[in-house]
């Protein structure tokens, strides 16, 4: 059975965002299903992800703690 889970990012908009959320849940084995973001009020980035954490080994708390430190950082 596949087990899925939301990705969300808000924040200010600035290159690469997609490319280091994808390549962080990459490095975890984590495969995105499906995604959509936007630019709301002209400045605030606004994504959304569907992904298939199956076969990830990173334990779930682990993979929410790394997500947001990458998110601290940029």
């Amino acid at each position: 059975m596949m087990k899925r889970a939301i990705v969300t990012v808000v924040g200010d908009d600035k290159v690469g965002i997609i490319a280091a959320v994808s390549a962080k849940l990459s490095q975890f084995g984590i495969n995105i299903l499906d995604i959509t973001q936007t630019i709301m009020k002209g400045d605030v980035f606004v994504m959304l992800a569907l992904v298939d954490i199956t076969h990830t080994e990173k334990p779930f708390h682990d993979i929410k703690e790394e997500l947001s430190a990458l998110g601290e950082s940029m």
